[in-house]
C-alpha cells in the first residue's frame, strides 16, 4: 500500500513537473477590465489629488455621486469645496467655471447632456474659447466641458443631438471624442491639464461597457495627447474613420467583412479638433477607399469635413472612388424605438457602404 502511495506521489510529482516545463505556471495574469464610467471617475480623482487647483461642478455631481455614477465617491473624499452641486442653470455654472479659469482655477464643469450645454453655449464660445485670443495671450482659460453626447436611447430629438461638429467650429476650444476606456481616462486627464477650453464629448451608452486597460494605463501619469488618432485595426482595403460609440460599429463591420475577404482599417479619431489629418491621409493612401461613420447630422458634420480635408490633400489622388459618409438621419430624433434605430447608423449601414465603395 505504502508502495503504491509513493508510486502515484512521484507520478504526481512528474505530471507537475511537465507541466511546469512547458510553462503553464506562467500564464499572464487576467488583463484589468474598467468600465468607461470608472476610468473617467480614476482621471478626475488623481487630477484632483494631484492639483488642488482642479474642482467639479455640475448638476448632482456631489451628494448624488453624479447622474451617471461618474463621480462616484469624490464628494466624500474631497468634500464641498471642490465637488460642488448647481442649481439647474446652465448658463449660470458655466459662467461661474469660466469666471473661476480665468482666476487661475482649473474647473471640470459636467452638463448632464450636452443637449443642456445649448443653455450655456454663449459661455463656452465666446467667453471661453474667445478670450486667449482676445487678450492677446495674456488672459488662458484652463476648463473641461464635460458630460454624454449625442443619442442615448429613448429620449427623443431634445435630448439626442450629437454636438462634436457644433463645437468643432469653433477656433479657441479643442473637442475631444473617446470611445473606450482607456481613451477616457487619458484624454481627459491632457484635458484638465491642457491650458486651453476642452469640450469632452462622452457617450451615455459606452459609460457602463467595460474595456481591457494596458498596464501603462494604469498609472497615475498616463496620458493621451489630444489631436492624435489611434489606428484600432489594421487593413488593407478601406479606411473606416469614426469617434465615440461608433469606433465599436466599425470594428464589428469589420469582422463580417473580414469573413468575406474585406479588410478594413478603422481609425479611432479620439480627437476632433484638431483634427489627425496625417493619420487619415496615411490611411487613405494604403487602402484607396474612405468611408467615415458617425452619429450626427451629415450636413457640416465631421464626415463632410474629413471628406474636405481628404479632397484638398495629397491623398485625393490615391482615392479608386468617391469617399462615402454613414451619418445620422437628417430628422430630428423620432421617439418611437423602430425610428430611433433607422435613425442612426447601425452595423449594416456601414458593410453596405463599403461593399459600395468597394463596389462588391
Amino acid at each position: 500500500m505504502a508502495a503504491s502511495v509513493r508510486c502515484f506521489l512521484r507520478s504526481g510529482k512528474n505530471a507537475v513537473s511537465a507541466l511546469g516545463r512547458r510553462g503553464f505556471h506562467k500564464s499572464a495574469p487576467a488583463a484589468v477590465q474598467m468600465m468607461v464610467r470608472d476610468a473617467l471617475n480614476q482621471a478626475m480623482d488623481e487630477e484632483l489629488e494631484r492639483d488642488e487647483r482642479v474642482f467639479l461642478l455640475g448638476e448632482e455631481v456631489a451628494q448624488y455621486d453624479g447622474a451617471y455614477k461618474v463621480s462616484r465617491g469624490l464628494w466624500k473624499k474631497y468634500g464641498d469645496k471642490r465637488i460642488i452641486d448647481t442649481p439647474i442653470t446652465e448658463m449660470g455654472f458655466a459662467g461661474i467655471a469660466v469666471g473661476a479659469a480665468m482666476a487661475g482655477l482649473r474647473p471640470i464643469c459636467e452638463f448632464m447632456t450636452f443637449n443642456f450645454s445649448m443653455q450655456a453655449i454663449d459661455q463656452i464660445i465666446n467667453s471661453a474659447a474667445k478670450t486667449y485670443y482676445m487678450s492677446a495671450g495674456f488672459q488662458a482659460v484652463p476648463i473641461v466641458f464635460r458630460g454624454p453626447n449625442g443619442a442615448s436611447a429613448g429620449v427623443a430629438a431634445q435630448h439626442s443631438q450629437c454636438f462634436a461638429a457644433w463645437y468643432a467650429h469653433c477656433p479657441g476650444l479643442k473637442v475631444v471624442s473617446p470611445w473606450n476606456a482607456e481613451d477616457a481616462k487619458g484624454l481627459l486627464k491632457s484635458a484638465i491639464r491642457d491650458d486651453n477650453p476642452v469640450v469632452f464629448l462622452e457617450n451615455e451608452l459606452m459609460y457602463g461597457v467595460p474595456f481591457e486597460m494596458s498596464e501603462e494605463s494604469q498609472s497615475k501619469d498616463f496620458t493621451i495627447p489630444i489631436g492624435k488618432a489611434k489606428v484600432e485595426r489594421q487593413g488593407t482595403h478601406v479606411s473606416l474613420v469614426s469617434h465615440s460609440r461608433y469606433v465599436s460599429h466599425c470594428l464589428d463591420a469589420a469582422v463580417v467583412l473580414a469573413k468575406e475577404g474585406i479588410e478594413c482599417e478603422v481609425i479611432n479619431l479620439r480627437t476632433i479638433r484638431p483634427l489627425d489629418v496625417e493619420c487619415i491621409e496615411t490611411s487613405v493612401m494604403k487602402t484607396n477607399h474612405l468611408v467615415t461613420v458617425e452619429g450626427g447630422w451629415p450636413q457640416f458634420g465631421v464626415g463632410a469635413e474629413i471628406c474636405a480635408r481628404i479632397m484638398e490633400g495629397p491623398a485625393f489622388n490615391y482615392l479608386d472612388a468617391p469617399a462615402t459618409r454613414v451619418t445620422g438621419v437628417d430628422i430630428p430624433m423620432p421617439y418611437a424605438k423602430i425610428l430611433e434605430d433607422n435613425s442612426l447608423p447601425q452595423i449594416k449601414d456601414i458593410i453596405f457602404s463599403v461593399k459600395k465603395t468597394l463596389n462588391v
